[in-house]
Order: structure tokens, then sequence, then C-alpha cells
């Protein structure tokens, strides 16, 4: 069925439904009352002219029409303008930049002289871009990925003092997509700390942090490799959120997925670890200086099908997409899962930490670095602490505890007594009784927070009233102050005087006369 021989409406309604719905052709068939022969025929000539809902869902009817109609025969060389292929390559690398949107320019740059009509236009583009390299055969978006590995190729590093191998540094490469700007480093292993320092200084060299890093499978920041849920170490989760990035690792077995690091690999091991190989390396640092030389030749190198160098494409397109760095470094961390002892304690490396105590016996993450330690609760930042200096110590932020557990920390023995002595010089001396006559001070403590709650009931004048006549029957305890106030007994004449025999070792043992 020819396009003028339909429905335009109808025409329309199928491209959305498929274009930018995306329903089956069946379903479009029962939607709209079109055969399927028809919605394939048609939609076939919409991917052939590579046409998108947007693109299309504001023009007339018969410039849709024109846009689906099959390529015309190929005019004689010469006789239309000939578009820019490598930078129509280049500008859609740009976001939002699309090829009806560049055939537009072209148009208009061209008005009236002969020009392509756009399924020529995107047909003859497609065939410049066949001619490229295969890794570059994907439109990547600037500033949107950085690819990042390891080279299978390995330095030695040198120990000055005996002359042997002190070990092989591991290779790190990273290429942007857009522009194939090239870094590399060098560090000692392969594991997490060194997998995402290197990509912290992937950021720092290129001035700004694209929206994703594509990584292979390592082990160190993959936990499970999946091909559609992978599942990512937490510390690797930690760092994107630093960053503000999305680690999206490749599928497993699916070396396409970063072939743009696959050919930056071979690349750095051509151009630098090659003209690397007569040199001895004494340390990681003088390696590394080597490299970032041969790094600034590499990227200003010319391409030999495009116009430019790395560099001018990186300047030009990618540096203008990426988002700012972070104020500092990422700090590499680890999580431990712990649950909140009765205390309102969790133990970290053999320390103790405080956490608000209305979180008693529920599971926390713990976020441990060199110098701090962050507990979270339900992905929330609930405590942070200054690492312990040793172990066995224990960290407590009065705010975290109990109303009644933070009035007792808040008190020292001198500070009991100089509130006793405040009330009156009885409950002053009661009070240094009841802390000297215990193993430890603070077994004492409760009891004067009692005596405490007992002024406060009573008011201070009865309390060292209470004080006096416990330490005149020698009974200076919390209980025998509690029990005169509760009887009233603290004004009552005590019937001890001067003529009192006393018990030259007890003075809690009384004579007759206290009877009569």
């Amino acid at each position: 069925m020819p396009a003028a021989r339909m429905d335009m409406r109808k025409l329309k309604e199928l491209l959305r439904l498929k274009l930018e719905c995306g329903l089956k052709h069946r379903q479009i068939e029962r939607s709209i009352g079109v055969s399927v022969g028809a919605v394939s025929k048609y939609c076939a000539l919409a991917q052939a002219a590579g046409l998108s809902w947007p693109a299309i869902a504001e023009l007339s009817d018969n410039e849709i029409e024109q846009l689906l109609q099959p390529s015309a025969a190929r005019a004689p060389a010469g006789a239309r303008i000939e578009p820019d292929y490598a930078q129509i390559h280049q500008e859609l690398k740009r976001k939002g930049v699309t090829l009806m949107l560049l055939w537009h320019e072209y148009l208009q740059a061209h008005a009236g002289q002969p020009t392509y009509r756009y399924t020529q236009f995107t047909q003859r583009y497609r065939e410049f871009a066949q001619r490229l390299k295969r890794s570059m055969r994907q439109v990547h978006l600037a500033g949107e990925k950085l690819f990042a590995d390891y080279a299978g190729q390995s330095v030695p590093v040198w120990d000055a003092t005996s002359g042997e191998i002190a070990f092989n540094a591991q290779i790190f490469v990273a290429v942007l997509g857009a522009s194939n700007y090239t870094f590399a480093c060098a560090s000692v292993r392969q594991t997490m700390g060194d997998w995402l320092s290197s990509i912290s200084r992937a950021f720092e060299f290129i001035g700004g942090v694209s929206a994703l890093v594509v990584p292979d499978n390592p082990r160190a920041l993959i936990g499970q490799a999946d091909r559609y849920e992978p599942q990512v170490q937490s510390s690797v989760l930690d760092f994107a959120r630093h960053y503000a990035c999305a680690l999206l690792p490749a599928r497993p077995y699916r070396p396409q997925d970063k072939a743009k690091v696959e050919v930056g690999v071979q690349v750095v091991e051509r151009w630098i670890l090659a003209r690397l190989r007569k040199r001895r390396f004494f340390s990681l640092h003088e390696l590394n200086a080597a490299i970032a030389e041969l790094l600034t030749e590499l990227n200003a190198k010319p391409f030999k099908k495009l116009a430019g160098s790395r560099a001018s494409c990186f300047e030009a397109l990618e540096r203008p997409a990426l988002k700012p760095l972070p104020a500092t470094r990422y700090e590499l961390v680890q999580f431990k899962s712990c649950r909140v002892n009765i205390d309102y304690h969790v133990e970290i490396d053999a320390s103790f930490y405080s956490v608000p105590h209305a979180l008693v016996r529920q599971p926390v993450e713990a976020r441990i670095g060199a110098s701090s330690v962050e507990i979270l609760f339900k992905g929330k930042r609930v405590a942070s602490h200054a690492k312990a200096s040793k172990r066995g110590s224990y960290v407590t932020v009065p705010e975290h505890m109990p109303a009644a557990h933070r009035a007792h920390a808040q008190w020292s023995p001198s500070k009991l007594i100089a509130w006793g002595e405040r009330v009156g010089p009885a409950t002053g001396k009661l009070i240094e009784r009841l802390l000297a006559e215990r193993p430890h001070p603070e077994m004492g403590y409760r009891a004067v927070l009692g005596l405490m709650r007992l002024a406060r009931e009573h008011g201070n004048p009865r309390l060292e009233a209470a004080c006096e006549r416990a330490l005149a029957i020698g009974a200076p305890r919390y209980k025998s102050v509690a029990s005169i106030l509760k009887a009233k007994l603290e004004s009552a004449p005590t019937q001890a005087d001067a003529n009192e025999w006393t018990s030259p070792m007890h003075a809690h043992v009384r004579g007759p006369d206290y009877y009569h």
C-alpha cells in the first residue's frame, strides 16, 4: 500500500505507536485497523530514513510522505553538494544532536544549491561511518562515558638496594568515549583501592567527571558479575555518590561494551610501554612521571581519518560536557554491618562508638574511613566519630545517651561534693562519706543523684537537716536520709549529747542513755 493511498492520520498514528510507544506490529494492527504487512512496510521505511517520533511529530502529512519515499537514484558525482561527513560524525557526539537537525542545517547552509534529500543524506553518512574503524562505529555522547581497564602488560619496578625486581606495576588505562582522550597510570596491584584511586586520578587528569564509568567486571569492584544486574561493592557505590556519577560494568564476555578501552590499552602498550621497555624504574612515582610525559604526545597525535587529535576533540567536545570535580578526592572507606548493643554502642575494630540510644538492638551500617567512623541507619547518617586512637576505647557523644545516663556522665566527685556544700555543710560531708566508703567513687554517683531528687522534692533546708541527723545517728546513707524525710524526723532531737557514751571502735553503737 503506497503512502499516498493510506489515510495520513492513520500513518502518523502508526509511526507514533511504533516510534514513541514501541508497540509490536500485531498490537498496532489491532489498535488502528491496518494490516500487519502495511505496518511492517512503513516501519521499515521509517527505520531506513532514520526517523524518530520527536523529529516528525510536528511535520505536515506531505513532509512525512516525502521522508518515507524510497531513495531516488543517485545523482551523478558532483551534481549535489556533499556534506562534511567527518564533521557530522563529530557533531553527533554532542548531546541532543540528531541527523535530522544536521540535515536541516545542511539545507540552510546550501540554500538554492542542489542538495541531498534526508534519506540520501543519512545513507551516505552511514556509508562513511562504515569505512571508519570498527571501534568508532558506536556513537558516544560527549562527557557521557569513561571506559576503564588494566593492561595485560606490566612494568617491573626495581629495588635500588638489592638490584632485584620489587614488584611488577600494573598499568591502568582510561579512555573518554567521544574524543578517545586517553589517560594511563601505574599502580602496585589491582585491588579496589588501586581501581578507585586510578579512576580518581583519571577524573583529575581530564578536569571533570563523566556521567558513566564503564569498567570490566573485576572482582575488586563487582561482588557478583551478572549480565543484567551486576552487584557492585558498597565502597564502589560510595565512590560513585562522591563523584555524582554511575558505574556501569561491561557485560561479562562482551568486549564490544568496552571496545574503546580495548583499543586504548593497545595504543598505550604500543605508544608508551613499548618506548619505556629499555628503561629501569626504581619507584612508582618515577614510572608515572615517565608515562605522563608520553601521554601528552599520544593525545596530541593527529587522527588518520578524522580532523584533529584526541586533545583537540577533547577540548571542543568533552571538556564543556563534563561535570565539575568535587572539592576533595575520594577517601577509600569500608562498610561493615553491625547491631547496636544494649549500651547504645557498636563495636568496630575492637573499639566502641556510640549511636542514639533509640537505636538499641537495631541493625546499622558502619562507614569506616582512615580517620573517621560514620554510622548509617537505613542509609541515613546518625552518628559521626573521629577514629579511636587505641583498641578497646569508648567514643561516646553525650547527646546519644539517655537523659539519666547523660546527667550521670556530666558529674565528677568534686562536682558532686561542691553541689552538696552549696546545700549545706552536712550534705557536703555526707556526700564525701558516700563516695569515700566505696571502692570506686562512681559507685556512689547513683546515691548522690538520689539526694538531688530529694532536694527537688523536699527543698534544700529539709535535706540539709536530714543529712545532719543521718550523720548524727551514724547512718550516712541515701536510704536513711530518705526515711528521715518521709517520717519528717529531720527536726526531731537526736537525744545525743556530750555525756552520751559512744564506743571507741564503732560510732554507731549507742550507750544506755540513748534509750532513756
